[in-house]
């Protein structure tokens, strides 16, 4: 198996790194947001993580970064209807949390539903 790599760094070297040297290695628009700083609801999730980091955590923080301190926990992140469980792997970090908890299903067309009027009952024989 592979070993993980974020350009050119290692997971021990990420871990290692302090939060000016990881937010050179992201993306820019996170980049961004880590040097704007956490608002206060994301500090707030932050350290109820590193208070105790086995218990699992629901959050509705779908904007919060995922950093190196994260990794490992289990969370359940809030997509508008229900919570979904993730927990986090070397390779979420730099992505924010709702890219992993999508909010809407992918349409699955079948037959007629009920309310449908006569002619779209209508299938062909082929």
């Amino acid at each position: 198996m592979a070993k993980f790599e974020m350009r050119g760094k290692s997971l021990e070297e990420i871990k290692g790194m302090d939060m000016e040297e990881f937010r050179n290695i992201i993306r820019a628009r996170e980049r961004r947001v880590l040097k704007r700083g956490f608002t206060e609801y994301q500090k707030k999730l932050l350290k109820k993580i590193k208070r105790d980091p086995k218990k699992f955590h629901r959050t509705k923080c779908r904007d919060m970064v995922i950093i190196p301190e994260m990794l490992g926990i289990k969370i359940g992140v809030y997509n508008g209807k229900e919570y979904i469980i993730m927990e986090i792997k070397p390779e979420m970090i730099g992505h924010r949390l709702g890219e992993f908890a999508l909010t809407r299903k992918s349409v699955k067309h079948s037959a007629p539903g009920f309310g449908a009027t006569r002619s779209s009952k209508f299938v062909p024989l082929k």
